[in-house]
């Protein structure tokens, strides 16, 4: 059976007709189906009104304490169940969880090496029962970007591999194809022209676009999460707009080994 696991960027959850069309397309979706989101420019947001300062390394965020718990406000609160509400007004019964809820993901605080991110979980485990059982209830789950060590410690988590981890943990059950839906038609071979969409990338390519420069920062790390995936028997891995999803004749980037 074919399981759809979407991740939505920030930039489509804090535009409300950009969150519409992507919540739209995803309730289209035919089968069991898993939503993860983050909602990085919110937390970012709510940080400088309540006078936390944001600090990031390499695009990554340090997460204090103070950090954590915006993030688990605007993740756990606000951005997730908006888009359950959301998805419930579109027939699609959907139910929001953090890592802890459920015993979903697990993880562990990130070793320190150059840097000491704080309160960031590098997962360790996903329950793949759980996930089973509620999509064998035609429950969907909605996974914002926060994990927990089973010891009542949060832990800030990044989306993209929360996606992917959940895909490879279900991809012996099923048919796993996992989607990185963000403002972009696909990965672009130049910044400037929103045309320029590489729509196929293998190993190979995907190495010599790195040497060219054309795969930098953010992009980096979002394609690491899709080969893993590959490797780890997730069947199909796609980046794009909001428009791929339910449509397979819409331009994006299909990502092969």
């Amino acid at each position: 059976m074919k399981l759809s696991i979407v991740k939505i960027g920030g930039n489509l959850i804090e535009k409300e007709t950009a969150l519409e069309q992507v919540l739209e397309n995803f309730s289209k979706i035919e089968g069991p189906k898993i939503l993860v989101h983050g909602g990085g420019k919110m937390a970012t947001q709510m940080a400088e009104k309540l006078g936390v300062e944001t600090k990031m390394v390499d695009g990554r965020r340090i997460t204090d304490q103070e950090t954590l718990n915006i993030i688990t406000m605007v993740y756990g609160g606000l951005v997730n169940k908006t888009i359950v509400a959301k998805l419930q007004a579109k027939n699609c019964n959907a139910l929001g969880l953090s890592g802890a809820d459920l015993n979903s993901i697990k993880s562990v605080k990130r070793p320190v090496k150059t840097h000491d991110f704080g309160f960031v979980g590098d997962i360790t485990n996903v329950n793949t029962n759980m996930f089973s059982l509620l999509l064998n209830n035609t429950i969907t789950p909605v996974c914002c970007a926060i994990s927990h060590d089973g010891d009542g410690q949060l832990f800030n988590t990044n989306a993209d591999t929360i996606a992917s981890e959940i895909a490879i943990a279900l991809a012996n059950e099923f048919e796993a194809e996992l989607y990185y839906c963000f403002e972009k038609k696909g990965v672009l071979r130049s910044i400037e022209d929103e045309d320029s969409v590489i729509t196929d990338i293998n190993t190979e390519i995907y190495q010599a676009l790195i040497k060219e420069n054309i795969i930098a920062d953010g992009m980096l790390p979002k394609l690491h999460n899709c080969f893993h995936a590959l490797e780890k028997n997730v069947h199909k891995v796609y980046i794009g707009s909001v428009d791929m999803l339910g449509n397979e004749k819409e331009i994006r980037t299909t990502i092969t080994l």
